[in-house]
């Protein structure tokens, strides 16, 4: 007599870990780096993000912690507030949660200090890094 058993795959596991970004968290890494690399699909990291990416000061060297990053409908935080995600004490936020990016979402980030920063286009896509520190400026504000 024989039979299989199947089991998940690390992957699947990997996909349904709850990880979100929690002001004071010392966990996070790779500042700068698209976080997507490793966690999603396919990848080594601890659970598939939706949303990641890394603040910086003005000076774009040091890590901007502990502030918020807001996902609006409109422009300059402006329509509904559809997603709150913290920034860690690192620098970092990210989150495995599922985002409806439908037509777009305008990020705008709040630093520890209530100065927020207001991104003009919409985003349909959680991997801030791919284009913040390759093709576009840094996300920084002070």
């Amino acid at each position: 007599v024989s039979f299989t058993v199947e089991s998940c795959s690390h992957y699947d596991i990997g996909k349904r870990e709850t990880k979100i970004s929690r002001i004071g968290d010392d966990e996070s890494h790779n500042n700068g780096q698209n976080c997507m690399n490793c966690h999603s699909s396919g990848g080594k990291g601890e659970g598939w993000f939706s949303v990641a990416g890394s603040v910086y000061k003005s000076d774009k060297a040091s890590r901007n912690a502990n502030g918020k990053v807001f996902l609006y409908t409109e422009p300059n935080g402006q329509g509904t507030l559809k997603y709150t995600i913290e920034v860690d004490g690192e620098g970092n936020f990210y989150t495995t949660e599922t985002i409806n990016f439908d037509k777009g979402l305008y990020p705008v980030h709040e630093n520890n200090n209530g100065g927020k920063k207001y991104m003009q286009s919409s985003i349909i896509t959680g991997q801030c890094n791919t284009c913040h520190n390759v093709s576009a400026d840094k996300i920084w504000n002070e």
